[in-house]
């Protein structure tokens, strides 16, 4: 609402005031004096100065009243948006819904493009102390029958708030091991690829159904123990990362517990160990032959300040099964291990630019168990440029060498990334 009107209503003002001025000033015979009409100009001046303060107040007040209004009704639209408002969801809450995806581009020997991750992460909170998790995942763009790709649900699980220190998770969820088997959105780390190590020796992404436990036991130590369905590598001779179920009619004949011990005790460093037991990692139920398997891991991230505007990084991990069996043993896969390190440097270019470059080397063997050398190494350098903390673009070089020289792949690969 605005004044249109503003000068008519400084007129009438006038007119009122002159008229008012010479009925308390002179007769109604008698013309008013030079001065006497210079005392009435100055009087109607100052009456108009307060009409006028009078009106720009209200005028302001009007203004202010608008902006208000319309603040509140897009607070109204964001939160029917979000589903808080929606009683379909539920009985309180929101609904959250997020995801990330990835396109790379792999050269050398494979020379080929690939949108390999599409993942739809949905939660809802219940209440303040129960909340639901979920992801869908679609790899490699297409599945079906004699397709590449695949449709998978990643997690689908509770949350339930014990105390204010600890809470307990119940469904298909990630193993708390490693670094990136947890948070492995790809704004988050670098290298087009997930590395090696962890794809190989962990294996990232591992997810399996069952019942965690997590607290903190101070403001720098929490814990994580989960009791949940293991691998089985019957048919695939111990391989680790073939023995992943997905939680797909899996198995489970045998349990496994695994155990995450964190320390965060200063600003920008974490360091973690986890431990896992498995009774038989082929699920035979006594049928062929037992494998009990132990996997020890410890990991390190660091991320401090340089200057306002730059900072080094430091990641670190090395992880190892131990399987008892006496095929893994003539195998050589008795013992898989591996190991990396991955310095960086970030530059924040502006409030919104960043720009980091790493260099990372692995080494892992799944057949560390006997006297071959079976080994890979890899060395990676690349860069990255967030236009948006959650937006990425990856370049990247790797030099491969290993046992077998035919499967070395030296190459660029080129990666673009999202989250939300």
């Amino acid at each position: 609402m605005t004044y249109k009107n503003t000068p008519l209503i400084l007129s009438l003002a006038f007119a009122l005031s002159a008229s008012t001025a010479l009925a308390q000033t002179t007769p109604a015979t008698d013309m008013p004096t030079q001065a006497e009409m210079w005392q009435m100009i100055l009087q109607q001046q100052e009456q108009i100065k307060k009409l006028e303060a009078l009106i720009g107040i209200t005028t302001e007040k009007v203004a202010e009243t608008e902006k208000k209004v319309e603040a509140t009704g897009e607070i109204l639209d964001q939160v029917a948006l979000s589903g808080g408002m929606d009683s379909s969801h539920g009985n309180s809450g929101a609904t959250t819904v997020g995801g990330y995806a990835e396109l790379h581009y792999n050269g050398g020997k494979k020379d080929q493009i690939d949108q390999h991750r599409f993942v739809v992460f949905l939660g809802h909170e219940f209440s303040d102390k129960i909340r639901f998790y979920s992801e869908l995942e679609v790899e490699h763009a297409i599945s079906g029958s004699g397709q590449v790709g695949a449709v998978e649900m990643e997690q689908a699980f509770m949350e339930f708030d014990l105390t204010e220190r600890t809470r307990a998770s119940v469904g298909m969820q990630l193993v708390p091991v490693g670094i990136i088997n947890e948070t492995h959105e790809p704004a988050t780390f670098y290298g087009v690829e997930r590395n090696k190590v962890e794809n190989n020796i962990i294996p990232t992404t591992w997810r399996e159904a069952g019942v965690m436990l997590s607290g903190n036991l101070s403001d720098s130590f929490s814990y994580d123990v989960m009791m949940h369905s293991g691998l089985d590598t019957t048919g695939y001779g111990y391989k680790i990362r073939k023995g992943r179920q997905q939680v797909g009619n899996a198995p489970w004949k045998n349990t496994a517990v695994t155990t995450r011990v964190k320390w965060q005790g200063l600003p920008g460093v974490k360091i973690a160990a986890s431990f896992q037991y498995q009774g038989d990692i082929t699920q035979s139920g006594g049928l062929d032959e037992k494998a009990t398997a132990t996997l020890f891991e410890i990991n390190t991230e660091i991320n401090r300040a340089v200057s306002e505007n730059t900072s080094f990084g430091l990641r670190a991990l090395y992880a190892q099964w131990n399987v008892q069996a006496d095929t893994a043993r003539i195998l050589g896969r008795n013992i898989q291990r591996g190991w990396y390190v991955e310095p960086s440097y970030k530059i924040a270019l502006d409030e919104n630019n960043a720009i980091g470059f790493f260099a990372r080397y692995s080494l892992w063997d799944n057949e560390a168990g006997d006297n071959i050398n079976s080994s890979f190494r890899q060395t990676t350098i690349g860069v990255s440029y967030w236009p948006h903390e959650n937006v990425i673009l990856k370049l990247d070089y790797q030099i491969d060498n290993f046992a077998n020289s035919l499967q070395e792949d030296n190459r660029v690969n080129l990666g673009l990334g999202l989250q939300f």
